[in-house]
């Protein structure tokens, strides 16, 4: 649909709207739009929100980095309700929760309850969220913010000894150090992308150009 006209707004000219990671397909949050709001949605792909309480828009991510890509837009079959389907950066609830709807009413093992994502992809996502938002904030005692006083240079270096380290647990065939070491390696190669402005969503773009090709590149190449 993309004659808004056919849209039923509420009293207050708003639309609920309930998003969706289109990756795991939990649901995140649920909240409104206005029809500015959700214009923007349609032209920025970012989500976009109308807060009650604040009486203006909002973006999501905007303060927090917890971004929230949109790759499409439904309504229902009444028009007075959205779906947005989006590729979620970091946690998708203010408390640091993955989804909105993590208290399940029927205990624990509820059917369909909100679990947070465990998959390495779910994973590099929220740590790059983290480093982020404390790139931006810097604040004291904080190990990203000690990294970011020491130079971009200095954690090059660190990227350059964690991979040693890699190389050698992988070589000794011991997992829990490599597990460990990976770890190492793959935080601070999420600084210093977040330093230079590259997310891990640019790294997957690359990727997904690669997949299903093979030939004369070797390590360029996947598949």
């Amino acid at each position: 649909m993309t004659d808004l006209s056919q849209l039923n707004f509420d009293q207050s000219g708003l639309i609920p709207v309930v998003t969706q990671d289109a990756r795991t397909g939990t649901v995140l949050m649920q909240a409104y739009a206005d029809r500015a709001a959700l214009e923007r949605t349609l032209q920025t792909r970012e989500a976009t929100y109308y807060s009650r309480s604040r009486g203006e828009q909002w973006v999501k991510g905007r303060t927090s980095g917890h971004t929230q890509r949109v790759l499409s837009v439904q309504a229902d079959c009444d028009g007075d309700s959205l779906l947005y389907r989006v590729e979620q950066t970091g946690p998708a609830c203010h408390t640091g929760e993955y989804s909105c709807f993590y208290r399940p009413l029927l205990g624990e093992d509820a059917p369909g309850a909100a679990q947070p994502d465990t998959g390495l992809d779910g994973t590099l996502e929220r740590v790059y969220a983290t480093i982020s938002e404390r790139l931006a904030t810097l604040p004291e005692g904080s190990y990203v913010a000690r990294l970011h006083a020491g130079g971009l240079d200095r954690v090059l270096k660190k990227i350059s000894e964690e991979a040693g380290e890699v190389l050698l647990a992988a070589k000794n065939a011991d997992r829990a150090e490599l597990s460990t070491e990976v770890a190492d390696l793959l935080f601070h190669t999420l600084f210093a992308m977040a330093e230079v402005g590259v997310s891990p969503a640019d790294v997957a773009a690359v990727l997904r150009g690669r997949e299903g090709k093979s030939g004369l590149k070797g390590p360029k190449e996947v598949g």
